[in-house]
Formats: structure tokens, sequence, C-alpha cells
């Protein structure tokens, strides 16, 4: 008897590797990993979701874009997540992952566009920011104030001292963890936005891009940046607090809290709906999710919450996501991710 009940097992965990589970093995719910920026989105869709269908409602949990990536990446089956919500793009790091873990047809969906806010309290003043202040202000290491094209580690210890034209006020962002596609982002269009503005750093990605990256990327650690956690929720809330301290989030927070929390201008430009669509927000990223094809057939309801996030009344120009702050690609963006998911093609990097 412990024979035939062992033989079962193997053989169910193995029909779920190659995409064919019993209905018996498979959950009766959708498991949703992923990023805190995506997040609120995801949990539009699946409340829709569960009221307008006869499955179970899915259930979303807000990890980060990378902790999602490391759960989402580490194999098929009922003990891992079906679909992984990231606000920046699966690095080919991670997709070698998934591919080595046995996830090798992984379906990338394109949702929209963000913007990431650099906010206050509303009691306090408002900034408007160049990128160069960002990276001056928060990065490990930087040119020396006294000239030459020499770097020190950062002295400055109030924006004022960053740029004359900024508040003598202590350097005090609250942002997300490395886990964070946000961090990522943020690391990616502002840091180094401000890094490249000095010649002879821009120089140094054709002889070195490593030690370009690790310059422009890295931020310091002796307080000036404070690291928030995955919950940007959690960082309006600090900054109601401290009205002195800036936040690092997404614009759909921002849009959602502007009886709390005023966005910075970014090189002159406000962080609103319409300077993130038409590209002259500085500090903008698309956002995603990434299906397991495996799990397609298996996870009652899969087809069914892909049709209704990548339909019209949801991501399209006036749908119910537009609402909660996501930005909509254009129509043709939108009709290419839907020709995607409708055929399941599978992602190749």
């Amino acid at each position: 008897m412990k024979i035939i009940k062992l033989l079962v097992l193997v053989l169910t965990v193995s029909s779920f590797a190659i995409g064919a589970v019993p209905a018996q093995a498979a959950r009766d719910h959708i498991s949703i990993v992923g990023s805190s920026t995506v997040y609120p989105f995801a949990t539009v869709v699946v409340e829709r979701f569960g009221k307008t269908t006869s499955f179970k409602t899915p259930k979303v949990e807000s990890t980060g874009s990378g902790g999602g990536f490391k759960l989402f990446c580490a194999g098929v089956g009922v003990g891992h997540p079906d679909i992984t919500n990231a606000s920046r793009r699966i690095k080919k790091s991670e997709y070698e992952k998934c591919q080595k873990n046995g996830v090798r047809e992984i379906v990338e969906v394109k949702i929209g566009y963000d913007g990431i806010a650099i906010a206050n309290s509303k009691k306090a003043a408002k900034f408007s920011l160049e990128l160069r202040d960002l990276f001056l202000a928060l990065a490990k290491n930087v040119p020396d104030p006294k000239g030459g094209e020499q770097l020190i580690e950062n002295p400055y210890k109030t924006w004022k001292e960053v740029n004359p034209k900024l508040p003598n006020q202590k350097i005090e962002v609250l942002g997300p963890p490395p886990t964070s596609g946000t961090r990522d982002a943020f690391a990616e269009l502002a840091l180094e936005g401000g890094c490249k503005t000095f010649k002879w750093i821009a120089a140094m990605k054709k002889k070195d891009k490593k030690a370009y990256k690790r310059l422009c990327h890295t931020i310091r650690e002796d307080g000036a940046y404070i690291e928030a956690g995955e919950n940007d929720n959690l960082i309006v809330q600090k900054l109601q607090a401290n009205s002195n301290a800036l936040g690092v989030f997404g614009f759909s927070f921002l849009d959602q809290n502007l009886d709390k929390v005023q966005g910075s201008s970014i090189k002159g430009v406000k962080p609103r709906f319409e300077s993130i669509a038409d590209g002259s927000y500085p500090i903008s990223r698309p956002l995603y999710f990434y299906v397991k094809k495996a799990h397609i057939n298996v996870i009652p309801g899969m087809k069914e919450y892909l049709s209704e996030f990548t339909s019209e009344k949801a991501w399209g120009d006036e749908g119910y996501l537009a609402d909660r702050g996501l930005i909509p690609m254009p129509k043709m963006e939108r009709r290419k991710f839907l020709s995607d998911v409708k055929g399941l093609k599978a992602l190749k990097m």
C-alpha cells in the first residue's frame, strides 16, 4: 500500500512539471506575489475578479519585485506562486534561475506605466529637484566638491550643501529596500541620471561599465537614506509624522494621498498623470506581471484572471486601473501584449 501511495505522489508531481496535473492536485485559488507598486493595481483586479466570476478570489502578497522573482522562479507546482508582479523587467539572471528550476515558459505582461515620486508632507515647503541633486544627496561616493576628477565618501549633510537653491534642511530620505523594483528603477533613472551629468563619470561607462554602475547606483549607508520596507503606505504615514523627510514611492501612492503629501518637481516637471504618460517626467518606468505557463490549465481561473487584467475596462484609457493611478499604455502596445497573453507567448531572453 505504501509503495502504491508513493507511486501516485511521484506521478502527480511529475505531471505538474509537464503541465498536466490532475484536478484534485491543484490549488483552488491563484497565488500572486511581487511588487508593492503593482500590488494595489493587482488587488483591484483581484477584487473584481472575485466578485464577477465563480472562481475563488486570488491571494496577493506584497513581497517586492526581487522577492517575488525569487519565489516565482523557485519551481513549478502548487507550492510555488502562479504569477509575480514587478515594477521592473525581469533580469537575465532571474530568467536563468527560472529556467534552471524548471520554470521554462514564462509569459511577460506589461500593464502600463508609473512614475516614481519624491514626496514630502504638505506641512513642509515643496521641493524642486534636479537629478544631480538626488545623486549628490544619496550616492555613497560623489565627486569632491573642491573640484577635480576625484571621488570621496559623501560629505553632504543638508540639501543646501548639495544645491544652494534648496532648503537648509537635513538630508533624510525614506525609501524602499534593495529587493524593491522601485529601488532598482530609482537607482537607474534618478541616481544614474544625475551621476552621468558629470562628463568624466559618464565617460567611465565605456571604459569600465561595472565600476560606473557601482558608483552611480550605490546608495549611502550613513543614515541619510532610510530603508522603510516594501510598504509604500507606511512611508506616507512616516512623512506625515516627520515634515523634514522626503519619501520615494510610486506615483499611484502619491495620487491616492494628495491630502497628506506633495510631489517634488524633477527638472521642472511635476509628477502628474499627463507628464508620466507623455514621457516628460524624468523618473517613470513600465510595470509588469509574469505568468507561469505550466500553471495555466492547472490552477482554476488563470485564463479568466489574465483576460480581466488585460481587458479595456481594466487597463484601457478609461479603465478602472487608470482611476487608481496606472498610466495606460498606448493602444498599439496594449494590443501587442494582449496578443501575447491570448497566445500565451513564452518570453525569450
